[in-house]
């Protein structure tokens, strides 16, 4: 069957205009699959069209990064050399439009020495680190998705190769809200003006913690920085003002809990694809703020190596409330992707926390912000934890408790 033109363009638009928000005389950088040229070239005349001053493209392809860490000497890839961290000073100087269109294979590195992916991301991101909390919060920038073949064979394995790629495209198109028919640009603002809404209820709140139950064995307690928002949907770029939307789909309305300050269970009600590899069947416990200990049927050594990437990545960065009620959900399988599944149910995340939840975050470094309580990390791993029996309960400071989820949606 495949997808018509006019979904093609009407999605490209979308990305551009309402995802990463494109204003004139922006730069813009287009990270894309070499696999996916066709697409990018929509969606770099769609950048122009609404004034972009140079669309620079970054090419991914899943074999050559399989093949570098497959036969590459460690020490070689693992070292930033200095074109590399020229281009990201460039990046903090242009503060550029970043979009990103993820179609990779979830088995691209599956096979890769977990040994040595640990420690080439390890040693890369500490460089290249700085950069991005340097431009955290100053540029706008949207993920969004195109299905390869090997993805969507990874999602419906019984398929044929084109009837695999026309059902993820089906799912795609429907967590985006694109149709033939529809406006999905109205769409798009009537739910993200939901879902503010909700995180304006919760941000009048001003909940001291959170308290997470389910059968599943989840009984966890989290505490929350004090006058710390809520924020869901859109985001702001503080250098200009614009609006944009950085995860499409989005479903999520999230903040960053005080680091070092949560404990009890989480059990993970989904796998966790991480590196091309699969957890499954998890749960991690929490003890003074940290993960103390987990236990995992499948991918216990990777996740006991995710939790151990630095000295902070046992610790949260984020908790985010997603009903079960998400298109994401409502597709009835796994995308082997993390933009689609932490958008199908509650998750929390390990690793760096966002400072912008912070008054005054988008300007603190990220020392200031850890003072305040955002955890830092080079990681930021998202896991889901939205049974659909979860009760979530707000707690305020004087102990009383609001319900905020009752049976996996808004009580």
């Amino acid at each position: 069957m495949g997808i018509s033109q006019n979904l093609l363009q009407k999605y490209a638009e979308l990305i551009v205009r309402t995802g990463g928000n494109v204003q004139p005389g922006q730069i813009v950088t287009l990270a894309v699959s070499v696999e996916q040229h066709a697409f990018a070239a929509l969606v770099i005349e769609e950048c122009y069209k609404a004034g972009a001053k140079k669309v620079n493209v970054e090419w991914i392809s899943d074999a050559q990064a399989r093949l570098n860490y497959l036969y590459a000497d460690q020490e070689a890839l693992a070292k930033v050399l200095p074109w590399e961290e020229a281009k990201m000073k460039q990046m903090v100087e242009d503060l550029p439009v970043r979009i990103f269109i993820s179609s990779d294979d979830p088995d691209a590195l599956a096979g890769v020495d977990p040994e040595k992916l640990s420690a080439v991301m390890q040693s890369r991101s500490t460089v290249m680190k700085p950069y991005r909390n340097a431009i955290d919060g100053k540029h706008q920038w949207v993920i969004a998705a195109y299905p390869s073949v090997k993805w969507a064979k990874k999602c419906f394995p019984e398929a044929s190769e084109e009837a695999a790629v026309d059902q993820l495209w089906k799912a795609i198109l429907k967590t985006v809200r694109v149709r033939e028919e529809n406006d999905p640009v109205a769409e798009w603002k009537a739910h993200t003006e939901f879902i503010e809404k909700k995180a304006a209820w919760l941000n009048e709140q001003q909940f001291a913690s959170l308290r997470y139950h389910s059968e599943n064995g989840t009984d966890f307690t989290v505490d929350l920085i004090p006058g710390a928002k809520w924020e869901g949907a859109g985001a702001i770029n503080s250098t200009n003002g614009a609006f944009y939307i950085p995860n499409m789909p989005t479903e999520e309305i999230f903040t960053s809990p005080i680091a070092g300050k949560c404990e009890g269970k989480l059990v993970a009600v989904k796998p966790l694809s991480w590196n091309s590899q699969l957890i499954e069947n998890f749960s991690i416990t929490f003890e003074g703020g940290k993960a103390v200990s987990c236990q995992a049927e499948k991918g216990q050594a990777l996740l006991e190596k995710m939790i151990a990437m630095d000295e902070n990545s046992c610790m949260l960065g984020e908790v985010a409330l997603v009903p079960k009620e998400s298109p994401v959900n409502q597709c009835g399988f796994l995308f082997y992707e993390t933009l689609f599944d932490e958008n199908a149910c509650c998750h929390v995340a390990l690793g760096m926390g966002f400072k912008e939840v912070l008054p005054g975050g988008d300007d603190m470094t990220m020392e200031e912000a850890q003072a305040q309580g955002i955890n830092d990390s080079i990681i930021h791993v998202d896991f889901m934890i939205g049974a659909d029996d979860l009760s979530i309960d707000g707690i305020r400071p004087d102990g009383t408790a609001v319900p905020i989820f009752r049976e996996g949606t808004w009580a």
